[in-house]
């Protein structure tokens, strides 16, 4: 604006663009103490300051998105990356945090985590069902309808938003099942509310399962909108008044747009919960306990069996465990330890096989597909950790004969073959060592023996 005004190079003109600068600011007003002052440094100086003063206009500074993904059950691992992302965003200072979300659902307690986190942050929080073919049932439902902005990409659907039971049985009394309903439906519903959103529809989700898809979710304003691709949702909300508290805000999506996932110990710990992961970390925790206890000393499947059953046990908290499934998995392995000191011609190993079983098959209660162990997982584990278990009954029962023939009583009927006569005593070689010997019958030296009782270290024998 002032660039005419100053020529560097020439004190004087330079003085003039600041007689102008000022001139236009304070009203025509001259500052006779800032000229002396700035006749006092020198021209290169002076120069820069007056290009840094008169021309430098700050940049505008846009404040970034940042993008979560949700991909899978919701668990307690995925509510702390949740939580600790919207905290992050809240002491940032940024614009938006987007929820991308792809899940079947998950535990109500990390549910809940998430949604409170939302209801009290500072900066809006978006969540966005994609890609296509995505879906928020269950926690996701709570979740798309706690947001400030509800989005689904075309092909996603919401909804399926009863309570599972995750106590395992059948639910417990009517009147607890009924407890538990009644509190999932209020807490929709004002979730709804809260957002102007269908509290009717929300409420049907908990009660009677209801589900809808994308386009029929905006037209009974249960989402915001729909929009193709994450580029496209920020367009549409650009400049969208949105309710943050008792106050509203204008969003700002023009920034830069951040992806954080998960760390890589949320990682692991996000793929220890699955029923999947669990399940074989289980039956691998057990196959090696006891192929410790029937080899006592080995160590390592000891060490790998104790550290996969602590990781499955970390992995059951989120899980609709059945406890009594997990009880017949635990006692059909304790009837194959049993078996490993009691001889009971294989009838606990065949208890056991049957208890284990059964034991799989209900170890998760949940109609979930998603919250279930896979057949495809569940019936090649469960046999190869059974075929595991009885080859190593097997080897230990051999063990057990051959150490009943490792002493003395093993050399009964060991053919060997006369070193001397023996009439009635003499020397016999068996196994490659020379034993003295006796027999009722005349033996000549060179014939074959065969070993009757063992009298210390003297040998009956009798031709073979």
């Amino acid at each position: 604006m002032y660039r005419d005004n100053f020529q560097p190079g020439s004190i004087n003109q330079s003085c003039k663009g600041v007689e102008g600068f000022t001139t236009r600011i304070f009203g025509g007003h001259t500052l006779p103490a800032l000229f002396s002052f700035l006749f006092s440094i020198p021209e290169k100086l002076l120069a820069a300051l007056f290009i840094i003063v008169l021309f430098h206009t700050p940049a505008e500074s846009l404040e970034r998105v940042v993008v979560l993904e949700i991909f899978g059950p919701i668990n307690p691992v995925v509510a702390a990356f949740v939580v600790e992302g919207i905290q992050q965003a809240n002491d940032d200072g940024e614009s938006l945090v987007v929820l991308q979300m792809d899940t079947p659902g998950g535990l109500d307690t990390s549910m809940r985590e998430i949604i409170k986190a939302i209801l009290n942050s500072q900066v809006p929080v978006a969540t966005y069902v994609s890609p296509s073919g995505s879906r928020a049932a269950s926690a996701g439902a709570f979740i798309a309808i706690a947001s400030h902005v509800a989005a689904m990409a075309p092909g996603a659907s919401i909804g399926a938003a009863h309570p599972v039971n995750m106590m395992g049985g059948d639910g417990g009394d009517k009147v607890m099942q009924s407890k538990i309903e009644n509190d999932a439906a209020a807490y929709i519903r004002s979730l709804a509310e809260h957002h102007g959103r269908n509290a009717d529809w929300a409420e049907s989700a908990v009660r009677q399962s209801a589900s809808l898809s994308a386009v029929d979710a905006e037209k009974q304003n249960v989402i915001d909108l729909v929009a193709g691709n994450l580029d496209a949702l920020l367009l549409a909300i650009d400049g969208r008044l949105v309710k943050i508290g008792s106050m509203e805000k204008t969003l700002n999506t023009r920034g830069e747009v951040i992806f954080l996932e998960l760390n890589k110990r949320q990682q692991i710990l996000d793929a220890i919960s699955n029923p999947n992961v669990v399940y074989i970390l289980m039956m691998l925790g057990m196959v090696g306990l006891y192929f410790e206890l029937s080899n006592p000393g080995l160590i390592l499947p000891g060490s790998v069996g104790g550290v996969s059953l602590i990781l499955a046990l970390y992995g059951m908290q989120t899980l609709p465990i059945e406890y009594a499934g997990l009880l017949l998995i635990v006692l059909g392995m304790v009837f194959f330890i049993v078996e490993l000191s009691v001889a009971s011609s294989g009838l606990l190993a065949i208890g056991g096989t049957i208890s284990i079983y059964f034991g799989s098959i209900m170890l998760i209660d949940s109609d979930d597909p998603s919250m279930q162990i896979s057949k495809t997982v569940l019936y090649p584990t469960l046999a190869l950790c059974v075929l595991l278990s009885i080859g190593i009954l097997y080897l230990a029962e051999r063990a057990r004969e051959l150490k009943a023939v490792s002493g003395l009583e093993g050399m009964l009927g060991s053919v060997g073959a006369a070193r001397t006569e023996v009439n009635p005593t003499g020397t016999v070689m068996v196994h490659g060592e020379v034993w003295n010997a006796v027999s009722d019958e005349r033996i000549e030296k060179g014939e074959s023996v065969t070993i009757e009782a063992v009298d210390g270290l003297k040998l009956k024998v009798r031709k073979t």
